[in-house]
């Protein structure tokens, strides 16, 4: 058999002109319910899955959270210190998993939070999709995924490439974490085309957005509206959740103040909202050609 024999053709099937290689069966995660979050680099997606993870928890779910960022600080609030990798731990034993234990690259953080961080691949020198298909199989190699009810992919920022899509494969639903303004809106139009075009073929669905940093929400909620979209959440700017990031901690792990309150409760509510979404149908939002969200959103 030739190499190109060996390689299946498989453009489309992701999305006019993608060349991705589908998902591996044994690989599928299957019994939790699985969510990834999205958004431009910066918005604070790793804030949001932290605290997500711990809204989970508080609802009595068992959760894993799967950062896959090769600066690995998806869980440090969870856990308190920034955990190895994936990747470089399956270096130090030359890529033989087999040597791996679960406690070698698991760690448990806040109410029992189980915490992966998938890593990546030096610059310019890989996919990021195939460290996030290694983690997987690592995962249900060790039995980990049968004990799960939530498992939160935090994907890092905003190249919509095959490694960035790739836990688009395994989730239920995409959430996209977005700020009141243009560059971040402009982000989440390409994130929705991205999640529009995998769902061709996988079960994953918009679930919706998450307003992060911002004070308003009118520009998101315009955005929305137009494209039909929704918002499932509002993060204020607030003290709050940058001083709980320089204390290593969750804000459930916070003393009370009204501000921690208030995002403690809505941080809940959007758990609650996320863990109904995926007995429904998902939104399906058409975005926008670039100079219509120029037009919307941008300069006069």
């Amino acid at each position: 058999m030739s190499p190109k024999d060996e390689i299946p053709d498989l453009r489309g099937l992701d999305g006019e002109g993608s060349v991705q290689v589908h998902q591996d069966n044994d690989t599928k995660i299957e019994g939790a319910k699985v969510f990834s979050v999205y958004g431009k680099g910066g918005i604070g997606k790793s804030t949001t899955s932290s605290n997500l993870s711990a809204a989970f928890s508080m609802m009595g779910k068992r959760v894993l959270q799967i950062g896959c960022d090769p600066k690995h600080d998806s869980t440090f609030t969870l856990t308190g210190r920034l955990q190895p990798t994936v990747i470089d731990i399956l270096k130090e034993v030359d890529f033989h998993a087999e040597e791996l234990r679960p406690e070698d690259y698991v760690a448990t953080g806040f109410n029992g939070v189980k915490c992966v961080e998938a890593g990546g691949p030096p610059a310019g020198t890989g996919c990021g999709g195939y460290v996030v298909g290694q983690t997987v199989k690592l995962l249900k190699q060790h039995h980990l995924l049968e004990d799960t009810d939530v498992v939160i992919f935090d994907v890092l920022g905003d190249v919509v490439c095959g490694g960035f899509a790739a836990p688009l494969q395994h989730a239920d639903r995409a959430v996209i974490v977005t700020a009141n303004d243009f560059d971040s809106i402009y982000a989440m139009n390409r994130i929705i085309a991205a999640v529009q075009a995998k769902s061709g073929n996988y079960k994953v669905r918009l679930a919706g957005c998450v307003a992060n940093r911002s004070r308003e929400t009118d520009e998101v909620d315009r955005y929305c509206a137009r494209v039909g979209f929704n918002r499932l959440a509002h993060m204020p700017d607030i003290d709050a959740i940058r001083r709980s990031r320089l204390k290593k901690k969750t804000l459930f792990e916070m003393d009370d103040s009204e501000d921690i309150v208030m995002a403690r409760a809505e941080y809940m509510r959007l758990a609650e909202t996320l863990w109904r979404s995926v007995q429904g149908t998902g939104s399906t939002p058409e975005p926008l050609p670039d100079r219509e969200i120029f037009e919307l959103l941008g300069f006069d």
